[in-house]
């Protein structure tokens, strides 16, 4: 517990992704450092850093060993070519754990993923010694038992893990309202539990998480914010064109601009609650045929950002005390059709030519009066996977191919949060 007002350094990243990023150990390993040694020239000798990363860097790693099937093009048949090569292990987990070919197919290969992300940030963390919200990725639900992690049958939610410069676990947020993307029809995640929501007290803030969707909702803002969140953390994944005209649950007919609804996050929060500041890195870049692109931003109290400024295709506001650039400025015409030229698939010269940043600025924060919540099992469990005192357990191979033939009609449906 602190009694004094700290000043704390954050470091929103907004890198670009490419599916070759991610189809081995060390190209994943190289795409999240090079996002470290992006930060480190906004990183403070004198005050705490907090760095945040973004939404779904993790889920990717479902590419790892196919590099193979990325000439097929397009997630789906991407998904669909890896169930069947790694059908001794994907069709095994979808008759013991009972769910979708593409639930299936992450959770295959998860073990080894999760503890591909977690050990890449523990070491990251400690290098640059740095409080880390390692952005988010869909993993289990662990359970320890002696030196070994049981998984939960079938659990699998997008989750953001904090850690403090020593790689140590802070804590473990779910992502609660899932986007259409990430449900049945696409991804295919499990959607966290709301009773779960917890603040964790660092030096580098009380640290609260609301994964992209989650901080346009009151619940999960309401929970945080009567919890004493200071800082607000929105690891984001925004998964078309950002200047097109989209719904977003529980209204998806309500067709508005991007940015426009956007405000409605992170900036609304930081503007109408008691949460001082607020942190919303989005990642950019076509991922096979899926679009990503947004504007990063920092937001905080008026009187600390009165410079009027705002995402394109909105009015210039108080509240910004940082904010990435779009691609170019000019009427909502001409972004709508840019936005088109730098998607998946446009075939135009300045396809995926998104633009990257690295934002950071200097938060002032109260004294904290909280303790740190009590971990779950769960955290328990990845704090030993981190200190190497417990690795997952392997379930015996077993195939019942007979039986699972009709199965494989299934389709894997494609995605995007």
């Amino acid at each position: 517990m602190t009694t004094r007002s700290r000043r704390v350094r954050a470091v929103a990243v907004q890198p670009r992704w490419h599916a070759t990023d991610f189809v081995t150990a060390d190209a994943f390993r190289r795409w999240m450092r090079a996002q470290l040694e992006e930060a480190r020239p906004h990183l403070a000798p004198d005050r705490p850093n907090l760095v945040v990363l973004t939404e779904l860097n993790g889920l990717p790693l479902v590419l790892r060993g196919g590099g193979w099937a990325l000439r097929l093009r397009t997630f789906e048949r991407v998904a669909l070519a890896l169930f069947l090569t790694r059908l001794p292990r994907t069709l095994p987990v979808l008759l013991r754990d009972r769910v979708s070919p593409i639930r299936a197919l992450q959770l295959a290969g998860t073990d080894e993923n999760t503890a591909l992300y977690l050990h890449t940030c523990r070491d990251l963390a400690r290098e640059y010694g740095v409080y880390l919200c390692c952005g988010s990725a869909p993993m289990p639900r662990y359970t320890r038992r002696g030196d070994r992690l049981t998984r939960a049958p079938g659990l699998l939610t997008n989750q953001t893990v904090l850690l403090d410069p020593q790689g140590e676990l802070i804590g473990v947020t779910d992502k609660i309202h899932l986007t259409p993307d990430e449900q049945g029809g696409g991804v295919d995640l499990t959607p966290g539990d709301p009773g779960e929501l917890r603040v964790f007290p660092t030096p580098a803030g009380d640290l609260g998480v609301a994964i992209s969707l989650d901080a346009f909702r009151p619940d999960v803002i309401g929970s945080l914010e009567a919890q004493g969140c200071t800082v607000l953390l929105q690891p984001d994944a925004n998964g078309s064109p950002w200047t097109a005209r989209e719904g977003l649950p529980p209204d998806p007919a309500n067709l508005r601009d991007q940015p426009l609804a956007w405000l409605e996050s992170s900036w609304q929060v930081t503007s109408t609650t008691r949460i001082r500041y607020a942190v919303n890195p989005m990642v950019v870049g076509n991922l096979l045929d899926l679009t990503f692109d947004g504007q990063s931003g920092i937001t905080g109290p008026h009187e600390e950002a009165p410079r009027p400024r705002s995402y394109v295709m909105t009015d210039p506001r108080p509240g910004f005390l940082a904010l990435t650039p779009w691609v170019e400025d000019g009427s909502p015409e001409q972004l709508r059709r840019t936005g088109q030229q730098l998607a998946a698939g446009s075939g135009h010269p300045r396809e995926n030519a998104y633009r990257t940043d690295t934002l950071h600025a200097d938060l002032t924060l109260p004294p904290t009066t909280l303790t740190a919540p009590a971990p779950t099992p769960h955290e328990d469990a990845l704090r030993a996977l981190l200190r190497g005192e417990a690795r997952p357990a392997r379930p015996r191979a077993w195939l019942w191919a007979l039986a699972a033939l009709p199965l494989l009609a299934l389709p894997l449906r494609r995605r995007r949060p």
